[in-house]
């Protein structure tokens, strides 16, 4: 897990981002455990209280259970529901990517010019 110490973001927010990308790639197992909040804490050198807002917020989602005396494992996803959190996420993206286009200047067919290079490269 990569923690950017000088990010605009909250080291928590990453955390809960790395975790919520993986657990939504299928990186994590239905029933399987995230690290120890202190063992996580102690590898990324932070605050065990940081670790724990991280999980918190995973677990405000729905994606985590806690569990008394064990930690917090990953629920079982539903497979419509991971897709429409996908399409989410390629909307909000979207939307960002046209609102910066636009104030770069850039006409649609440049935008979307743009967005088939990326997608061609991808394929390589």
């Amino acid at each position: 897990m990569k923690i950017l110490q000088n990010s605009g973001e909250p080291i928590y927010q990453q955390i809960a981002n790395q975790f919520r990308a993986d657990i939504l790639a299928g990186k994590f197992a239905q029933g399987e455990y995230l690290p120890s909040i202190r063992g996580l804490a102690k590898d990324l050198k932070i605050s065990v209280i940081t670790t724990m807002k991280a999980y918190e917020q995973l677990a405000e989602e729905g994606l985590v259970t806690a569990v008394q005396g064990k930690g917090f494992y990953v629920n079982a996803q539903d497979s419509e529901m991971l897709k429409e959190q996908h399409l989410r996420k390629v909307e909000e993206s979207l939307t960002a990517a046209i609102a910066a286009a636009k104030i770069a200047g850039m006409s649609n067919t440049e935008l979307v010019d743009t967005l088939q290079t990326l997608l061609s490269m991808d394929e390589l």
